[in-house]
């Protein structure tokens, strides 16, 4: 069996270490603060996140940017040099277009380097969703299976990662669009929150609202509850937008009942920040997606 690679996108939210233990390759992606461009690597040499989150409660403004055809060429091409096989999983294609951008690249590539299998797979999720995918994409790998095998893996089960999250501001869900401007006064003033998963197509979708922060955090495990397989069995992962208490209060209560085999906290990071503001928390396991 060939050697390949497994590479994914910072919008993969897991932390340094498990990147380090598993050795995947990331690509970094920027992001716009107040006119100026900051790349986000796994290790926040140029913006930790904390900074990030304290700039967008000071009032300042980002957005995001796509991973472009140079970038993802630069990176595909010395792995390929290397003589290394390379499978990308990439950021949901129902949310930015990385993934069509690197299929642009890999079609070039292949005819440079024909004998040198290349492949990108659409996640269909998003942050420690996109994470938890990946992190158990590479534990296959371990047990043996080729790349065109894990590529039906995670084919097969990229809709059983299930993806739920709450988040404290609603003004980045209004100015994303997710919710009207009615929606953020109203639910603000009353605290409530909006309780948001991932569908089949790799879409941000609001799912149900909840009163308050503790039942916004109880609904994450009521849906854990009723929608994972095998729970005993997983590690899940629970991430947090710079709010590491509640992501330790949940992640408690989890390893009190003794739900769960494992669990990795991890910071979003400001790609995904970007869009949901400080305070997200996201709970997500393998199961059964069930958007109700």
């Amino acid at each position: 069996m060939k050697d390949y690679v497994i590479i994914t996108d910072s919008t993969v939210d897991l932390p340094l270490d498990i990147i380090e233990k598993i050795n995947i390759g990331i690509i970094p992606m920027a992001f716009d603060m107040e006119n100026i461009t900051y790349t986000h690597y796994p290790d926040e040499r140029e913006m930790t996140s904390h900074e990030f989150y304290e700039r967008l409660k000071n009032g300042d403004t980002s957005v995001t940017t796509q991973i472009n055809y140079f970038t993802y060429r630069e990176c595909f091409e010395k792995l390929l040099k290397e003589g290394k096989d390379i499978l990308y999983i990439a950021f949901s294609s129902g949310l930015s277009g990385t993934y069509n951008n690197s299929q642009l690249v890999i079609q070039d590539l292949k005819e440079e380097y024909p004998e040198r299998k290349i492949i990108s797979v659409d996640s269909l999720s998003a942050s420690v969703g996109e994470g938890l995918l990946v992190y158990n994409a590479v534990m296959k790998k371990e047990e043996g299976l080729a790349i065109e095998e894990l590529v039906k893996w995670i084919e097969e089960h990229r809709n059983n990662t299930c993806h739920w999250f709450t988040v404290e501001d609603l003004h980045h869900l209004k100015r994303g669009g997710r919710i009207s401007s009615v929606e953020a006064i109203i639910g603000t003033t009353l605290k409530i929150k909006p309780v948001l998963s991932v569908d089949y197509e790799g879409k941000l979708v609001n799912v149900s609202k909840v009163r308050g922060d503790k039942k916004s955090l109880e609904k994450l495990l009521d849906k854990m509850l009723e929608d994972g397989a095998n729970l005993k069995e997983q590690t899940i992962i629970i991430g947090h937008a710079d709010s590491l208490e509640r992501a330790e209060y949940l992640a408690n209560i989890i390893r009190e009942k003794e739900l769960v085999k494992d669990i990795i906290i991890s910071t979003i990071g400001p790609i995904i920040g970007t869009h949901t503001g400080q305070g997200m928390i996201g709970l997500t396991f393998m199961g059964n997606k069930n958007l109700k």
